[in-house]
């Protein structure tokens, strides 16, 4: 009886997991949907906002302002500032997800001595922070933001950040990596330069980039790229934030019901395993009664 017992409880703790499992399921599934939406509906804003930066670029005059288009190619590579802004969860449970964007991190990081890194996320930000304390990294700790439920002000301070610390040659380059959800089953992390921006990225053809001095800019075209360009960063940045929601999500499902699965088949194996041991504990009761009949006979 004694194992039947283990068997029952094994039973119940399984059964309360998968309730849990399938809990987090239904609320990953209900964030997707609602992260869908919102990307979906500012989607139209930042593809105006991509038109206007290269008809901008194909007819601004020469003496434009491009400090946030400038290469620096004075600095050599090995010198070069280069700051990582990397998105993770805040929490775990979603698969490989965090581990893949802490790998490519990594990877990206060793090619560069200068590197400093701005995490969002609970997860990736207490991994960097411990090898950070170990005196590995180069962690800004007053970075602090949530992955949950992005927003465009978030992205806005975000992108602020970044390009004050380009202005001020604190960084010389700026990358987001953060996880692509390629399509409902399949996402893959990946990384994007935002600093500096380059002009050839903005067109589909060299030739588009060639200046037609009477177009007109008003109040002057120094101030529309002072304008545009940090509602082009923030645009780049939120659409990587909530990409990268999408794909936590999406990863946590595909979690959870993996977990669910697998705790279905081992409901079947321990209901298998407790028909037997009570069919054994059974035929041993009626053995021994069958035993103590005969000897009360004899």
């Amino acid at each position: 009886m004694g194992n039947m017992r283990e068997i029952r409880d094994r039973i119940k703790s399984i059964n309360d997991i998968m309730k849990i499992t399938n809990a987090m399921y239904l609320i990953s599934s209900s964030k997707l949907k609602k992260a869908k939406k919102d990307l979906a509906a500012t989607q139209p804003y930042f593809n105006k906002l991509l038109y206007a930066m290269r008809s901008i670029l194909s007819r601004a005059p020469e003496d434009i302002d491009m400090r946030y288009f400038d290469q620096r190619e004075e600095i050599k590579p090995e010198d070069r500032k280069v700051g990582y802004i990397v998105i993770t969860a805040d929490k775990g449970m979603c698969g490989s997800y965090n581990h893949n964007i802490i790998k490519l991190t990594e990877q990206k990081m060793a090619a560069h001595k200068q590197s400093h890194l701005y995490v969002m996320g609970q997860v990736g930000r207490m991994y960097f922070q411990r090898r950070a304390r170990a005196g590995e990294l180069d962690v800004d700790t007053e970075f602090i933001y949530t992955t949950q439920n992005p927003t465009l002000y978030r992205s806005r301070r975000i992108a602020e950040q970044m390009l004050k610390a380009f202005d001020e040659g604190k960084l010389d380059d700026v990358y987001i990596i953060y996880t692509d959800m390629v399509s409902s089953i399949a996402f893959e992390p990946k990384i994007l330069q935002l600093l500096p921006l380059d002009a050839e990225h903005f067109v589909q053809s060299k030739g588009e980039i060639t200046k037609h001095h009477e177009a007109v800019f008003s109040p002057s075209p120094n101030i529309v790229m002072e304008h545009l360009t940090p509602n082009f960063m923030k645009g780049m940045i939120y659409g990587a934030m909530v990409d990268s929601f999408c794909s936590e999500q999406q990863a946590r499902m595909s979690a959870m019901d993996s977990a669910t699965t697998s705790a279905k088949d081992m409901l079947q194996d321990l209901s298998l395993q407790y028909n037997r041991a009570r069919q054994a504990a059974i035929t041993q009761e009626i053995t021994e009664i069958v035993s103590g009949a005969n000897s009360a006979e004899l």
